[in-house]
């Protein structure tokens, strides 16, 4: 299943990228289908995967439904995301910081190479990516060029070199320390210690409230005129939040605590 490929190597991609950051918040990785608002070519319009500081992460994968034959048989990133995909890089600190954004076309024949390819145009730091995806695993090596060793280029050809070797079943097969062993024999190798990454996801009843109270008393009895409440589900986990009548009434009441509202989780 290529779109399950191509899932799990952009949540190993994203793990990685957001180790190598010192911050707090959350890293986007996101491939948009849809050019300048245009409907994507491809069968699938957007892969979005968000980590988070604290090794959350959470994703997902939206397609056309009318493309779905193509989505079964597509093969590479042209024909799952169109040509004129955008790879997309988002920095989100929770503090006072800038937020970040890189974006690029999303280029080559795999998911390592789009990110090789954006890393070139878009960072300051030379960067390597390899990875690797199955049914139940996903794998990833980065490598990146530190700012304090610019001068040593030979030594970065030679770890490429050593990385370009490295096979897809050995990333999802091989422990980090036999498959560091195995590349890098010949090199000085540390290893530090692990950072767990767990799903998680971020919805929640409170947020799905303060959407309903952002829309107005007005427009949101309007809604339930329409139907007998308002339905929400998240894209991400499939939770299913309903507010009737009487919880969008006690949302407009001052200081009155929502204890009525329905919350099912149909499908992790």
């Amino acid at each position: 299943n290529y779109v399950q490929q191509v899932f799990g190597e952009a949540v190993a991609a994203a793990c990685l990228l957001s180790a190598t950051l010192k911050f707090k918040g959350k890293l986007v990785l996101q491939i948009n289908g849809q050019a300048s608002g245009k409907q994507s070519d491809g069968a699938a319009y957007l892969l979005l995967i968000q980590v988070t500081s604290a090794g959350t992460l959470r994703g997902l994968v939206r397609w056309q439904k009318e493309k779905q034959t193509a989505l079964e048989q597509a093969k590479s990133l042209t024909s799952l995301f169109g040509e004129k995909a955008q790879l997309v890089i988002t920095i989100d600190p929770t503090d006072q910081s800038e937020r970040y954004q890189g974006v690029t076309a999303l280029t080559g024949d795999c998911l390592a190479d789009a990110l090789d390819d954006y890393f070139i145009r878009s960072e300051q730091l030379k960067t390597r990516v390899y990875l690797s995806a199955n049914a139940t695993s996903a794998a990833g090596l980065l490598l990146q060029r530190l700012p304090n060793e610019a001068d040593d280029e030979d030594g970065w050809q030679r770890v490429q070199q050593l990385a370009n070797t490295v096979q897809g079943a050995e990333l999802l097969e091989l422990s980090n320390e036999t498959l560091l062993h195995r590349l890098f024999h010949e090199e000085q190798v540390r290893l530090f210690e692990p950072k767990p990454f767990t799903y998680q996801c971020t919805c929640s009843l409170q947020k799905v409230t303060d959407m309903v109270r952002s829309l107005g008393q007005a427009e949101a009895e309007a809604m339930l005129a329409e139907q007998d409440n308002i339905s929400v589900t998240c894209e991400f986990c499939n939770t299913h939040y309903a507010l009737d009548k009487i919880d969008v009434h006690q949302l407009f009441l001052p200081h009155e605590p929502l204890n009525h509202a329905n919350q099912q989780t149909t499908v992790h």
